[in-house]
C-alpha cells in the first residue's frame, strides 16, 4: 500500500509523478488515492484532475465523471477534450441547453476539428434546432474530407427532423453502402421509413437488421412502434413484453412510454397509465430532469411586470413589411392540437409550413447582447426608448424574416404566409406582438386534462422540463395560460382561440374561421390534411397522417381517477375556458 502522504512525497510534484507511475504500472487504486490526496492539497491541479478523470472513466460509475469534467472545464476552459466530453455527457442525459454551451465553446477553441462540429450538430439536432445542426454536420464533412458513413447517417437523421425525407433517404442509402452493418444507421433509416408511412420498407430494413444483430432490443423496440402504427397492437405488446422478460422487466423510458401507448389503444387504461408513470420516472432518474419551477415563475413574473398597459403605451411597434411571406403564429401548449392546425393550414396553396421555428427563442437569448443592455430579457426591451435602439423592433423583425429565408421555409411556390408553431411561443406573445403587430395569432385550446395527460404520455423537453411529472405539467400549463390572459388584458393582439374539440366536431367551420382570420380564401383541400406531403417532425407526426378522428377528444375521462391529483391545480383554468370535469365512473 502506498502511503500517499508520507514524508517528502507529500510535496505536490513527487505525488503527481508517483500517481502517473502507479497508473502506468496498472496500480489504478494507488494512482486514484494519490490524485485525491494531491487534490486535497492543491485543488486547482489540472494534471491531477485529468489523471483522476482518466482513471474513473475506466472504473466508473459514469455519474462520477460529471463533477470532474465540470471542474476541468472551469480550471482549464481551453481544454477541448473536456468540453467535448462534458457536452456529450449532457447530451446523453437530455440537458440540451447546457450541452450546447460546452459544444459551442469546443467549436470556438477548435473550429477546424471534425469532432467539435459533429458534437454541436448533434446537440442542435436533438435540441429541436435541426436547421443549425445541418450547417455543422456539413462543416464536419467538409473538414473530414471524406464521405464518412457515420456523418452521413447523422446528417440524414437531421434532415428527417426537418421533414426532408427524400434527401435523408439518399444519405442513408449512401451510408449503408459504405458501412453496411452499423446498427444505429439501420435503426435511423427504419425510423425514417416508418415516419414516412413506408411501412413495408421499414419492415424490410428491420428484418435485415435483426438478422444481422439478433436479439438487439433497439430493433425490437422500433418494430413495436411500426406495428402500433399499423394497428397491430397485440403483436406490438408481445414484442415489448419479450424485451422486458429478457431484461427482468427493465424496459427503458422510451419503451415504457411506447408500451403505454399500445395499452391505451387496447383500452387497458390502468396499465397504460402505470407504464407512462414508470417511463417518466425512469427518464427523470436517467437524465436528472426536474421542472425548473423557480426559473419559470421568475420569468413569468418579469414578463407580467414589463408587459403592462402603461409601459406598452410608450413602447414602439415594428413596421409592417409587405415584401415577402408573413408569419402566422400557431400557439398552444404541447399536445393541444397545434400540429393538426398547421397541417391543415399548410395544405393551403398560399401557406407554407414553418413547423417549430426556434427563432423567437434565439432572439430572446441574444437580446441583451444585441441591445448592449445591462438588463436581461424582457427588461432589455427598455433600450427601445434610447435613440440608438429606437428601430430595434424593426431589426428584430428583419432578423426573424432573414432566418426564415435561411431555413427555406418560404420556398413553397405561391406562398404568401408561413406558420410558426414553436411550442410555448405564447409565453412570449408580448414580444411577438411588438415585432409583428399585424400577425395572426391562432391559439389552439384543448381541455386542460387532455393536454396534461397527453404530455405525460410523451417524451417532451419543452417548458422548463415540466413534462416529467403530472403535477409539474399542470402547474406549467396554468402559468402559461395566466400569461396569455395577462397579455390579452394589457395589450392589443390579433388573437383567435380555436378549440380542438370544435375542430374535431366540425372541421369545415373551424377551418373557415381560421382562413378568414388569416386573410385567405377557403380551400377544401385543407380538410384533406392527411394528404399533405409535408412531414410533421413533432410527437404528433403519426396522428396527422390519418384522417381526422375523435378518439383523443375528452380522452381524459378514461383516466380521471389517475388525474385527480391535478384537478385542483387546473380547476381555475378549466372553469375560465368553459370546460367541465366529468365525474369518475
Amino acid at each position: 500500500m502506498i502511503d500517499a502522504a508520507s514524508g517528502a512525497d507529500a510535496h505536490p510534484l513527487p505525488l503527481m509523478e508517483r500517481a502517473w507511475q502507479a497508473h502506468q504500472a496498472g496500480g489504478t487504486e494507488a494512482a486514484e488515492t494519490l490524485c485525491l490526496h494531491l487534490l486535497e492539497q492543491a485543488p486547482t491541479r489540472v494534471d491531477a484532475l485529468r489523471l483522476l478523470h482518466a482513471i474513473r472513466k475506466v472504473t466508473g460509475p459514469p455519474s462520477a465523471l460529471e463533477p470532474l469534467l465540470r471542474r476541468l472545464v472551469t480550471l482549464a476552459p481551453n481544454d477541448v477534450a473536456a468540453c467535448v466530453e462534458l457536452g456529450c455527457l449532457l447530451l446523453d442525459t437530455g440537458r440540451f441547453a447546457e450541452a450546447e454551451r460546452h459544444a459551442r465553446n469546443a467549436v470556438r477553441l477548435a473550429p477546424d476539428a471534425v469532432q467539435t462540429h459533429s458534437l454541436l450538430a448533434m446537440v442542435l439536432t436533438e435540441g429541436q434546432r435541426p436547421h443549425w445542426g445541418e450547417h455543422h454536420y456539413r462543416m464536419a464533412m467538409r473538414l473530414s474530407g471524406t464521405r464518412d458513413p457515420i456523418l452521413l447517417a447523422n446528417l440524414a437523421w437531421n434532415l428527417k427532423g426537418q421533414g426532408r425525407m427524400s434527401e435523408a433517404r439518399q444519405l442513408y442509402q449512401e451510408s449503408v453502402a459504405l458501412a453496411p452493418n452499423v446498427p444505429q444507421t439501420l435503426l435511423g433509416w427504419a425510423r425514417l421509413e416508418e415516419a414516412d408511412r413506408r411501412f413495408e420498407a421499414a419492415t424490410d430494413l428491420l428484418d435485415g437488421a435483426e438478422a444481422a444483430f439478433p436479439g438487439d432490443p433497439r430493433f425490437q423496440s422500433a418494430r413495436a412502434v411500426l406495428l402500433r402504427r399499423q394497428g397491430r397492437y397485440g403483436e406490438a405488446l408481445a414484442i415489448l413484453d419479450g424485451i422486458a422478460g429478457r431484461r427482468a422487466g427493465d424496459l427503458a423510458a422510451h419503451e415504457l412510454l411506447e408500451k403505454g401507448a399500445v395499452l391505451d389503444r387496447l383500452d387497458r387504461t390502468d396499465e397504460a397509465f402505470e407504464a407512462f408513470a414508470a417511463g417518466k420516472r425512469k427518464a427523470r432518474e436517467a437524465g436528472a430532469l426536474h421542472y425548473r419551477a423557480d426559473e419559470a415563475q421568475s420569468l413569468a413574473t418579469r414578463l407580467k411586470t414589463f408587459f403592462s398597459a402603461g409601459r406598452l403605451a410608450r413602447l414602439p411597434r415594428a413596421g409592417i413589411r409587405e415584401d415577402g411571406a408573413q408569419p402566422v403564429f400557431v400557439l398552444g401548449f404541447p399536445r393541444s392540437g397545434t400540429t393538426l392546425v398547421e397541417q391543415m393550414l399548410s395544405a393551403h396553396p398560399r401557406i407554407a409550413a414553418g413547423d417549430e421555428l426556434p427563432i423567437i427563442g434565439d432572439i430572446i437569448a441574444g437580446l441583451q447582447r444585441r441591445f448592449d443592455s445591462p438588463l436581461s430579457y424582457p427588461d432589455a426591451l427598455a433600450e427601445l426608448w434610447m435613440a440608438d435602439h429606437a428601430s430595434g423592433l424593426d431589426e428584430l423583425r428583419d432578423h426573424y424574416l432573414r432566418r426564415v429565408a435561411q431555413f427555406g421555409v418560404t420556398e413553397k411556390r405561391g406562398a404568401t404566409r408561413f406558420t410558426d408553431k414553436m411550442p410555448l411561443n405564447e409565453m412570449h406573445l408580448g414580444l411577438i406582438a411588438l415585432m409583428f403587430p399585424a400577425a395572426p395569432l391562432i391559439h389552439v385550446i384543448r381541455h386542460p386534462l387532455d393536454v396534461v395527460l397527453s404530455v405525460f404520455a410523451h417524451d417532451l423537453t419543452h417548458g422548463f422540463a415540466c413534462a416529467y411529472e403530472l403535477e409539474t405539467i399542470a402547474r406549467h400549463y396554468v402559468l402559461i395560460m395566466e400569461l396569455v390572459q395577462h397579455y390579452r388584458r394589457e395589450m392589443s393582439v390579433r388573437y383567435l382561440p380555436v378549440r380542438y374539440e370544435a375542430l374535431v366536431d366540425d372541421p369545415a367551420s373551424s377551418l373557415r374561421r381560421m382562413l378568414a382570420f388569416v386573410g385567405e380564401d377557403y380551400d377544401a383541400r385543407c380538410l384533406r390534411f392527411e394528404e399533405n406531403e409535408r412531414r410533421a417532425r413533432t410527437a404528433s407526426y403519426a396522428q396527422v397522417t390519418e384522417p381526422l378522428y375523435d378518439r383523443s377528444r375528452f380522452r381524459y375521462r378514461r383516466y380521471i381517477r389517475h388525474l385527480e391529483p391535478v384537478i385542483p391545480i387546473l380547476q381555475p383554468v378549466i372553469e375560465h375556458l368553459g370546460y367541465t370535469v366529468a365525474a369518475a365512473s
